[in-house]
């Protein structure tokens, strides 16, 4: 495994590399298009007989197993890292519209696409599960702010819609996942589950992370708090997140909601109550470092993923026809809520509100390793197809056109409408 790992920073460091130097792009858009177009040309040409690279590459990705490196490591340091760096009083002015988009968005998208999925694959001959379905509704509902934010942040984007995107993705990630666990537990599982079960599952997972995540955040404060060395503090933090990651896991909670509101306590009451200066700087540096590294060489292994694809033509149809069934779940998902929380209960939003949550909501790394989760069998292939197929449509068409959409909405709307715009 550390062979692995050595592997893949040493071919992150050489793509970003690359992409800093030739093309220019958002590090994550650049890295995994490299990686994409290297594992292509590397498939072609083993096609050919030239190389037999291909199939050494392919052994190479196969042999990491997703669910513990993304899922149980990964996972838990990105959502902490992301959390960090939000600021709690912005986004508790947008708490209720953050939560329904988290919650109750990411049920909706999940039935809608599962539903529309399942007619899909019909539609091109497979046949799959609706259970399956609704696995593909659930691993493809979150979103992933990473790519989207960089491009924000450079050309100056209203602070409120950067939180309004990082804040629906912390949670919804969470949120996802539950789903995502309790949805497998109904397809693979020999006991039968009834309403009540699955309630409570998703009650103790979701419900349970979030005190869970509410006691570390307190815990490492209280730490915090008794401690003036940053080399120390930028240690608890790392313990904090890691072994509390493996402890909700052991404890059957939510991980990613629990590292979410741990990050939130750190990252504000933490940073404001129990650290110096000189600890502030030093832990967001290391973090914001953290989170660059493991986005990059997530986005390499996206790019890589491509060899475990089976190449069948009624696969790439399907995956096709979900593109605009995700993109229109996620605009009826996004624009519904937003317009009755707008007009029945006075949430105030800009005007240009559901067409750039709709368009910024990428789908990343965590939709394609849920896909690998699944178990071998049926249905697994034709989903990791779509989800695959997705998520680069996702990251290369959304994320490279996201700037110039955000750009010429802020143009288009008038300075008396943006002038709210600590309320996107």
């Amino acid at each position: 495994m550390l062979d692995i790992a050595a592997l893949l920073i040493a071919l992150t460091a050489l793509f970003s590399f690359i992409n800093y130097h030739l093309f220019r792009l958002p590090t994550t858009i650049g890295v995994m298009l490299i990686s994409l177009v290297l594992s292509v040309s590397l498939l072609g040409l083993g096609e050919f007989g030239y190389f037999t690279v291909s199939e050494q590459m392919e052994a190479l990705v196969r042999s990491i197993d997703f669910d513990e490196v993304l899922l149980h490591g990964m996972l838990s340091l990105l959502l902490f890292a992301g959390a960090m760096h939000v600021d709690l009083d912005q986004l508790s002015r947008g708490a209720w519209p953050i939560g329904v988009l988290a919650t109750v968005g990411v049920l909706a998208s999940t039935f809608i696409v599962g539903l529309g999925a399942w007619g899909v694959f019909r539609f091109a001959g497979l046949e799959v599960p609706l259970i399956y379905c609704l696995l593909f509704g659930s691993l493809i509902s979150p979103t992933d702010p990473i790519a989207v934010l960089g491009i924000l942040k450079r050309i100056g984007a209203p602070r409120s819609l950067e939180i309004k995107i990082t804040g629906e993705s912390l949670f919804n990630d969470g949120v996802a996942v539950v789903i995502f666990t309790i949805l497998l537990t109904v397809a693979v599982g020999g006991e039968e589950i009834g309403p009540l079960d699955i309630g409570w599952l998703f009650v103790e997972e979701a419900l349970g992370g979030a005190l869970f995540g509410l006691v570390l955040g307190l815990l490492g404060f209280a730490m915090l708090k008794t401690v003036d060395s940053y080399h120390v503090e930028v240690l608890i933090t790392l313990g904090l997140v890691m072994g509390g990651y493996a402890l909700a896991t052991r404890l059957h909670l939510s991980g990613p909601i629990a590292m979410v509101v741990a990050g939130l306590m750190i990252g504000n009451h933490g940073r404001t109550l129990a650290m110096s200066t000189t600890t502030v700087d030093h832990l967001d540096t290391f973090w914001e470092i953290v989170d660059e590294i493991l986005n990059a060489v997530l986005f390499v292994l996206i790019g890589f993923e491509i060899v475990l694809l089976t190449f069948e033509g009624s696969y790439f149809l399907a995956a096709g026809l979900m593109i605009p069934l995700v993109l229109l779940t996620r605009l009826v998902c996004v624009g519904v809520p937003v317009t009755v929380m707008r007009r029945r209960f006075g949430f105030e939003f800009a005007p240009y509100a559901i067409t750039v949550l709709t368009w910024g909501g990428l789908r990343g790394g965590i939709s394609v390793a849920l896909a690998l989760v699944l178990p071998e069998g049926p249905a697994r292939d034709e989903i990791l197809v779509a989800t695959y197929v997705m998520v680069l449509f996702s990251v290369v068409v959304q994320g490279l056109t996201i700037g110039p959409l955000v750009r010429y909405t802020l143009r288009k709307s008038p300075a008396e409408s943006v002038a709210p715009q600590e309320a996107l």
